[in-house]
């Protein structure tokens, strides 16, 4: 019996990704002590699928935006630099990005749900934001703007739980 030229031959084997369609891990920077936590828990994730990084850095609206490229601002390189001696270490590829806080009073998930667009953009399916940051961006509010606009998935990270110094005992 021949196959009916209609009907197209489905193959449901394993194909691999195309390699212009890689899809990073994004993890959302908001310049707090809980970045290096975010930071670590997306390389690892990164590390896991073997997948660039993603490093959106939040800045408020009032920081200009460098013609350069978004590693060109100091202060988004001051937000890089404080993660990436954890990030470094896994040997995963970063992609820097900025994300600027809109400017006036808007709704809670419209920082949100611009923020999730960002990550689209970069076609990232997993976003690792801290349980708390700047009002819209804690990961409760990604978590309620991915859900209604059917966005990645978000994961929470909880802060480190501080530890006090020790000094060397002589």
């Amino acid at each position: 019996m021949t196959r009916l030229l209609s009907h197209p031959v489905r193959d449901h084997g394993h194909r691999p990704a195309r390699a212009g369609l890689v899809q990073p891990i994004a993890a959302v920077l908001t310049d707090r002590i809980d970045d290096v936590a975010v930071a670590e828990a997306a390389a690892r994730m990164a590390l896991v699928r073997r997948v660039p990084l993603l490093l959106i850095a939040v800045m408020p609206p009032h920081v200009g935006r460098s013609p350069l490229g978004p590693a060109a601002c100091p202060s988004v390189r001051a937000v890089l630099a404080r993660v990436m001696p954890k990030v470094g270490p896994h040997a995963i590829g970063c992609i820097p990005e900025v994300f600027h806080l809109p400017a006036g009073n808007g709704s809670r998930l419209a920082a949100a749900k611009q923020l999730l667009a960002l990550a689209g953009r970069h076609r990232a399916p997993d976003v690792v934001a801290s349980r708390r940051g700047p009002h819209g961006l804690d990961a409760h509010a990604l978590i309620e703007a991915a859900a209604l606009r059917g966005g990645p998935f978000v994961h929470a990270i909880a802060p480190a739980a501080w530890v006090p110094l020790r000094s060397p005992s002589t």
